[in-house]
């Protein structure tokens, strides 16, 4: 009796894991947020006449940047016009309108910055009539390098490294990223202007 009481408590408990995982497991939590009726796209409640859009581009960084993409394309499909994320070395999906860069975190490196390049010139070709969908998850700003002018892709390496061996949190890390990027602390989305852009988040 005590054997079957103890297998089927440990059943149990594997039953509430997989349903807390599912409930948070990126796409899930995108889809929670993010449906289409008709020509109507729905976010978080708020609907968008996708008849008023030209193109729709979709843009991004993090380590649950596939999974979210994957949401994405099953909701929009073929009105995607183009898309680009970065993502972790290995943390990839089967897309059909959004490519994905795998790139080095925490520390970024040359294929991270040559995606980034890349993703803000595509937010840079958005006019007023399109619209830019861009999700960001954990690990999305060393993901997303490129420095300011003046600086390079080694001092933006090398400040991370000093930071993570100081023992700086995430928040203070992404602090002094942002001052000496192009595209963090609201360079994206400045980039995309005059287009309206949503953002799509996660965190973990």
């Amino acid at each position: 009796m005590v054997s079957k009481d103890l297998a089927r408590m440990r059943k149990d408990a594997f039953d509430i894991f997989s349903a807390g995982v599912q409930v948070v497991e990126p796409g899930a939590s995108v889809k929670q947020y993010f449906g289409l009726e008709g020509n109507r796209l729905l976010v978080d409640r708020k609907g968008y006449d996708l008849t008023e859009f030209e193109h729709i581009y979709v843009i991004g960084a993090g380590k649950a940047g596939a999974p979210m993409a994957k949401a994405v394309e099953e909701t929009l499909g073929e009105r995607i016009t183009e898309g680009l994320i970065n993502v972790k070395y290995g943390h990839v999906a089967k897309l059909s309108r959004v490519k994905l860069i795998e790139a080095a975190h925490p520390v970024p490196d040359e294929a991270g910055l040559e995606g980034t390049r890349a993703m803000l010139d595509l937010a840079s070709r958005a006019r007023e009539r399109d619209m830019v969908l861009c999700m960001i998850s954990g690990g999305g700003s060393a993901l997303l390098p490129l420095p300011i002018d003046g600086l390079t892709l080694q001092d933006e390496q090398e400040t991370t490294r000093v930071l993570l061996a100081c023992g700086a949190s995430i928040h203070e890390i992404n602090s002094v990223r942002k001052h000496i990027s192009k595209v963090k602390g609201g360079g994206l989305a400045r980039a995309a202007y005059p287009a309206t852009v949503i953002s799509l988040m996660l965190s973990d």
